[in-house]
């Protein structure tokens, strides 16, 4: 990659790591902090020291605090450029929350129900998953461009570097329980951690979703005796690639090929109706299908 394409791609990384970061600060500022939902992380942490300090101590201040001995951690268990986008996140976070804090309260009084009328309403459950959503989405956009907000983030990017396997929503959703539970002793209300746990859930589902893609794509493989009718049928009638893979049948020592074709999940149904029609014995896999790129669907840019 040449210098100005490196820089290019630096600056747009940057960019969506702030637009996360604001996305973020909005989800804590306008649906969970005034509402004492504490999905896990600092952020929840936070929450639970701004109400029990006795001069409401700013959320963004006390989660940049505690995301301090998390981030010493992680300068020796990761790469610098990670460490340097982590830095910029956190810190920016932080200082989103405290700076709109002001404005969006003037949001929440006008057109949100008070905290006091809000646990008599069904809106809770409207702002936990709201509020959930915004933060999966923000957290999501950090993490696709290599950086964490700190806190439980940066704890699941430690794990995720080690343990790869595991995604970055299901190691969240394991280290966030804990703090949920706190809040819930906190708070005193078993309620309350119900709608942390819904949020909490909300994330990192939208978190997976921006990091590994939306299941749009079905991947098919056939197995039949006029293969080559099939295929031919799905690239004039699908306008879809389709690639033969020699197969051997184990039981029987046959020969056969294997098609195998990526398509839209809306053109699913045409293609079972073309196999069925020319082979009614034909044996079809399905597959679901994170991310496709290539010709006729994402296109990858750097």
């Amino acid at each position: 990659m040449s210098i100005a394409k490196s820089i290019n791609k630096a600056w747009k990384d940057y960019m969506w790591i702030i637009i996360g970061s604001i996305i973020t600060a909005a989800s804590i500022n306008i649906f969970l902090v005034p509402y004492k939902i504490a999905p896990g992380g600092v952020s929840g942490l936070a929450t639970v020291v701004y109400y029990l300090s006795q001069y409401r101590l700013p959320v963004g201040a006390t989660m940049l605090a505690l995301n301090l001995p998390l981030f010493i951690a992680g300068i020796r268990l990761v790469g610098r450029r990670f460490i340097v986008r982590t830095l910029l996140s956190t810190v920016l976070l932080s200082v989103i929350v405290d700076f709109t804090e002001p404005f969006t309260q003037i949001f929440v009084d006008k057109y949100l129900a008070s905290p006091e009328q809000v646990y008599s309403t069904p809106d809770l459950l409207l702002y936990a998953i709201f509020g959930g959503g915004m933060m999966g989405v923000g957290l999501g956009l950090v993490f696709k461009y290599g950086a964490t907000t700190g806190g439980s983030d940066l704890a699941a990017r430690i794990v995720n570097h080690f343990r790869p396997n595991l995604t970055m929503g299901q190691i969240l959703l394991v280290v966030d329980t804990s703090v949920i539970i706190f809040a819930a002793v906190a708070f005193k209300s078993f309620i309350i951690a119900l709608y942390a746990i819904v949020a909490l859930y909300v994330s990192s589902k939208v978190i997976d979703a921006i990091l590994e893609g939306i299941n749009f794509a079905k991947a098919v493989f056939i197995i039949s005796d006029k293969s080559d009718k099939i295929a031919q049928r799905i690239l004039d009638e699908l306008d879809r690639g389709v690639t033969a893979l020699n197969g051997t049948g184990m039981y029987t020592g046959s020969h056969k090929k294997v098609l195998m074709c990526v398509l839209h999940r809306g053109q699913l149904e045409q293609l079972k109706e073309i196999a069925a029609m020319e082979d009614e014995k034909a044996f079809i896999i399905l597959a679901d299908i994170r991310e496709v790129l290539g010709e006729g669907f994402k296109t990858y840019t750097m």
